[in-house]
């Protein structure tokens, strides 16, 4: 017969349901004859008292999971922390580095944060010197009056160092040379002081002119295969027979006529200084390698007079003085 009577609770407090004589859904006998006993009654005696419990049962685990959502939420309002565990892994890290951050720069003082960011900014600027000045310009003083009035002396300048290569030197081009061939007196040692090398330091990185006195600056009137000869029946330098109106020289003082005729070899240049009765340029080496100077010892074009301010300008190679020179015989 079917369990009629309700079922004993379980000695651990949880009801659990035990197996019926209900009728499965679909196989509900036909309706009983008239006057036979009721089945269905007994039946759902006894499927009532179980179905109870288990809503009972039920409803304890809801609020029993209820109470558990409640205590996360009070949890995470009251931690932060526990807010970045639940977000994950990436997000804790992240949030236990900008911790860890902050309370590092709470045990400095503001003192140490502000030299510690002038530290990297000084830093960050003689590393972009030093790279700028290796690779694409560099500073140079200038000691000597001959190229007045292009450049003055004690002017600060700034040197392309892309020109001979892989930029082509041109005509008119005031350029920078070691003095490879001894042109210039041997440079009296100077004497050092207790801040030499910081000198010596800030030259190498480029955040100071080259006061060496061992580089040359003179204007580029010779190319390779150029015939260069002074003068014609006018008194003017001729370049493959051309003679040019030089407007860059001084005017304050005639040029004096110093007779050449030259060819220029590959590789080497003829070089002449603006201020023409003060510079000791090609015309006055010619007997050491024939007055011409190495295009491997130039160091770059002058670009710009950086200093003083009242003289900032960009250098001219006054492209219109050589553009009537014709290519020289043989290219």
């Amino acid at each position: 017969m079917p369990e009629t009577e309700p079922r004993t609770p379980d000695p651990q407090g949880q009801d659990r349901p035990r197996v019926t004589a209900s009728a499965i859904p679909g196989d509900e006998p036909a309706d009983p004859p008239a006057g036979a006993p009721d089945a269905a009654g007994p039946v759902a005696r006894a499927v009532g008292p179980a179905s109870a419990s288990q809503d009972e049962s039920a409803g304890a685990l809801r609020a029993d999971r209820t109470d558990r959502d409640q205590s996360d939420r009070d949890r995470t309002d009251r931690d932060p922390s526990d807010r970045d565990r639940a977000a994950g892994p990436a997000h804790a890290d992240a949030s236990s580095r900008r911790a860890r951050k902050a309370k590092a720069r709470e045990g400095h003082s503001p003192l140490f944060l502000w030299l510690k960011e002038v530290a990297t900014v000084v830093i960050v600027a003689i590393v972009l010197s030093f790279l700028i000045k290796t690779f694409l310009f560099r500073a140079f003083y200038i000691p000597s009056e001959s190229m007045v009035n292009t450049l003055d002396v004690n002017d600060r300048i700034f040197v392309n160092l892309l020109v001979p290569e892989p930029m082509a030197l041109q005509h008119g081009d005031v350029v920078v040379f070691r003095d490879s061939q001894g042109w210039l007196a041997p440079a009296a040692e100077k004497t050092k002081g207790p801040f030499t090398w910081v000198q010596d330091g800030l030259t190498f990185v480029g955040l100071l002119p080259d006061n060496s006195e061992q580089h040359l600056v003179k204007r580029v009137i010779g190319l390779p295969g150029d015939h260069v000869v002074c003068c014609d029946a006018g008194g003017q330098l001729t370049v493959n027979g051309t003679p040019l109106n030089e407007k860059y020289i001084n005017s304050a003082e005639i040029p004096q006529v110093r007779d050449f005729d030259v060819v220029v070899p590959a590789g080497k240049v003829w070089v002449m200084g603006d201020n023409r009765n003060h510079s000791a340029d090609s015309r006055a080496h010619m007997d050491t390698n024939g007055g011409f100077v190495n295009e491997a010892d130039i160091e770059g074009k002058a670009a710009v007079i950086a200093w003083p301010l009242n003289r900032i300008s960009a250098l001219d190679n006054y492209p219109d003085v050589f553009r009537a020179v014709p290519a020289p015989s043989g290219k």
